[in-house]
């Protein structure tokens, strides 16, 4: 089976790949637009002599790139997404190099199965009650102009897989992933707060925080791939014993580094949003919309998580919450001493 991993030089990318030489997979080919992220990749060529690596580099926004890199593939995990930038710039990067990749799979289209990582972002919660569970029968975002770009591109760029798929009928397996963590990864999600002006506002409270450690993630991706089952499914991809914003911060200062903190409720910053809201509006636009009430609720209004349809094909998390935590604060300490 020859496979294609596109983003492999990223965080979730290169764990990935590192898990398909582990279950045996020879065939790998990694799509990298950054030739500096081959370092990730390079310990793994001597760690599994027998398998085939080779690499290809540039950017999915090209056609020609995605043709080369799709040629002779059974299998493509599609990670390559923009993370941050502008708008126009973060839908190149994600939706129409998607749009590439899916022209150059569908003169084969019927031999190939896609695995595609999207996100949690695409749920349409800022209508849910607080408490109330995500799963994959939560409808998606309705309104993702009201939100912010990142979540607008990954719900554009699933909703074009499934498109590509009802006209082409490749296999398809979408995952739907929370906050992936670990060593060498983010260190501080949004749903935990934010830096503003030196002064960490603690946003989630005693919200769960819907982590999953990045090789459960890979894992799950992996397992994906592998189970005929999984075609035409979404799967959300969370670990068990889930934090909450307050038990994740408190670790990070025990561990890391003491933040200077202070903890907004949220009635206080559904108040404060529709404060930002109202004088942006009444200022013509003098003040940007840094916060508006949509935008918390979407962030900040707390939900509850359900990862049993992942489990009904087999998932078991390899990585518990403990460990995955220990291993990932212990890096991050190693990280704020040489900052």
């Amino acid at each position: 089976m020859r496979i294609l991993v596109t983003g492999a030089g990223g965080f979730l990318g290169s764990r990935l790949v590192a898990h398909l030489l582990a279950y045996g997979y020879t065939g790998v080919r990694c799509l990298l637009r950054d030739r500096m992220k081959m370092e990730r990749l390079q310990p793994l060529v001597p760690a599994y002599p027998n398998a085939r690596l080779d690499f290809i580099f540039g950017n999915l926004k090209s056609a020609q790139v995605a043709a080369q890199a799709v040629d002779g593939v059974d299998l493509i995990f599609h990670l390559a997404s923009a993370m941050k930038g502008s708008t126009a710039d973060m839908f190149l990067d994600s939706v129409v190099a998607s749009k590439n990749l899916l022209d150059a799979v569908t003169p084969n289209a019927r031999a190939i199965r896609i695995v595609l990582i999207s996100s949690f972002g695409v749920y349409g919660v800022a209508g849910l009650p607080r408490g109330a569970v995500v799963n994959e029968h939560t409808p998606l975002e309705k309104h993702p102009e009201w939100r912010d770009p990142y979540s607008h591109c990954k719900l554009r760029q699933e909703q074009l897989f499934w498109e590509y798929r009802d006209r082409f009928g490749f296999q398809l397996v979408v995952l739907r992933p929370g906050v992936i963590y670990g060593p060498g990864g983010p260190q501080m999600s949004s749903r935990v707060g934010l830096n503003v002006f030196g002064v960490f506002l603690h946003l989630g409270g005693n919200n769960l925080l819907p982590l999953t450690y990045v090789d459960n993630c890979a894992e799950a991706a992996v397992l994906a791939a592998a189970r005929d089952e999984a075609d035409g499914q979404v799967f959300n991809v969370h670990d068990d014993d889930l934090p909450t914003s307050s038990q994740y911060l408190r670790s990070y200062k025990r561990h890391v580094r003491n933040l200077r903190s202070i903890r907004v409720p949220y009635p206080a910053m559904i108040a404060l949003s529709n404060a930002v809201q109202w004088y942006h509006r009444w200022s013509k636009g003098q003040l940007p919309q840094v916060f508006t009430p949509y935008k918390t609720k979407t962030t900040w209004g707390g939900n509850r998580f359900d990862n049993a349809k992942l489990k009904s094909i087999g998932w078991k998390q390899a990585v518990p919450t403990t460990e995955g935590m220990r291993l990932a604060l212990a890096s991050f300490r190693q990280q704020a001493r040489f900052s």
